[in-house]
């Protein structure tokens, strides 16, 4: 995997979106359970009584500053922002809150809004 000086040198940009869409795989879809059902990392720790949520909002908020490092409109940023905050919101219910966070995958979401903006740019550039 290429460090950030790499990254930073010339397509940087592909290899940190790469980086960030396994990072929300690991965070939403890494674990398979029986029925072919897929939960992550996130939701396992936000298991967490107090503070799980909190931590995996913070892995989630990575995702995030990635992105507005890349330069991503505020409104992607916002709606990103929104996804996190939801997930947060809603975790913190007990029991509901947490099958919330196994379906929702705000992670893989987010690097699908990023994705689309960076397409839809390669689209208007060429």
């Amino acid at each position: 995997m290429p460090d950030r000086r790499q990254e930073q040198a010339g397509g940087g940009a592909d290899a940190t979106r790469a980086r960030l869409s396994r990072l929300a795989w690991l965070l939403d879809s890494s674990i398979r359970l029986p029925g072919g059902f897929r939960i992550g990392l996130d939701g396992l720790i936000g298991l967490v009584p107090g503070v799980g949520d909190l931590v995996a909002a913070g892995l989630s908020a990575y995702i995030i500053a990635e992105a507005a490092r890349m330069k991503l409109p505020a409104g992607v940023l916002a709606r990103m922002g929104l996804n996190v905050l939801l997930e947060l919101l809603v975790g913190a219910i007990p029991l509901f809150g947490d099958l919330f966070d196994f379906a929702f995958k705000a992670n893989q979401r987010n690097v699908r809004l990023m994705d689309a903006h960076f397409d839809k740019m390669d689209r208007t550039r060429a």
